[in-house]
């Protein structure tokens, strides 16, 4: 007879199939964002997917972390990350007006490099050699993707790259929030300061929404806030080495909601340059976890 899993054995199996479910999410949640942006302007699906969310959000902190989760230190460094997601989101949503959804998902995934150049250039973090040539050499799978003046290039595959830059950003800021702040306090005030600081600007974008449309909105709040929740659950349960290069996965799943929804068949150019950037983020993983140990 086989041994039963021990615990640490279950919790890490509880982390990879999270992980992977919260990614599948989130790949969904893009995939419905793309299609409301034929019809809706991105800031205000942003603001609808977070008006509809917020109140699970809430459930969801209370559940997980009591209502200590809703207490906040510093709520000036939540109204910053609220403001960089309303930025980041508004450019990865507009890249979906001209770009296939698998393309646009493999040039975010350079936030991880940014987040190097960043910690080493102005927080002061030594970062060694090896870590730099993976930087490079994700970069140069961006290259290979967008192909900067060849004939395919759109100005517009600058926009996931840019929206990995201000992600990274929000990653980073995470350490402005008080120490003893959950990571479910976060999920709440990037949330609801996401809401608030659209709710200034969407008038003058609105489109009346349809009533046929109405479950796509339904549905990008859920998928949205599951996505989110299995991940953040995922990284307590298991060791971000182990999980965080399933991230990865969501290029399977936009390449999959591409195809059957609008029958984009992505290049070997862009199936090249993706391998090159996750293969330098998941190396660069590793060598995280080993300064680590």
């Amino acid at each position: 007879m086989q041994a039963a899993p021990s615990g640490r054995e279950a919790s890490y199996t509880s982390g990879v199939v999270l992980m992977c479910a919260g990614v599948a999410c989130l790949s969904a949640n893009d995939a419905v964002a793309k299609a409301l942006t034929s019809h809706y302007p991105p800031l205000e699906i942003l603001f609808l997917r977070n008006v509809v969310a917020f109140p699970f959000t809430v459930l969801i902190a209370i559940t997980m972390g009591g209502r200590q989760a809703l207490k906040t230190y510093r709520p000036a460094a939540h109204m910053l990350r609220g403001a960089l997601w309303v930025c980041a989101t508004m450019m990865f949503f507009t890249s979906f007006i001209y770009l296939g959804l698998a393309e646009a998902t493999a040039l975010i995934f350079v936030a991880p490099f940014f987040i190097t150049l960043i910690s080493a250039l102005f927080l002061g973090e030594k970062v060694h050699i090896r870590r730099w040539l993976a930087v490079l050499f994700g970069f140069l799978g961006v290259l290979v993707v967008i192909r900067p003046g060849g004939a395919t290039f759109q100005a517009a595959s600058l926009l996931p790259v840019a929206t990995a830059l201000v992600y990274a950003l929000l990653m980073l800021s995470a350490r402005w929030v008080d120490a003893r702040e959950s990571v479910w306090t976060l999920l709440v005030y990037l949330t609801g300061t996401a809401a608030l600081i659209s709710v200034f600007i969407v008038p003058f974008v609105w489109v009346p929404v349809r009533l046929e449309d109405l479950w796509l909105f339904a549905a990008i709040a859920i998928f949205g806030t599951a996505g989110m929740t299995m991940m953040t659950q995922a990284f307590r349960l298991t060791p971000a080495v182990i999980v965080a290069p399933l991230d990865y996965t969501a290029l399977i799943w936009a390449t999959l909601f591409g195809w059957l929804i609008w029958r984009e068949s992505p290049d070997a150019a862009t199936f090249l340059g993706a391998a090159i950037i996750i293969a330098s983020g998941v190396f660069t993983i590793f060598r995280q976890k080993g300064k680590a140990a």
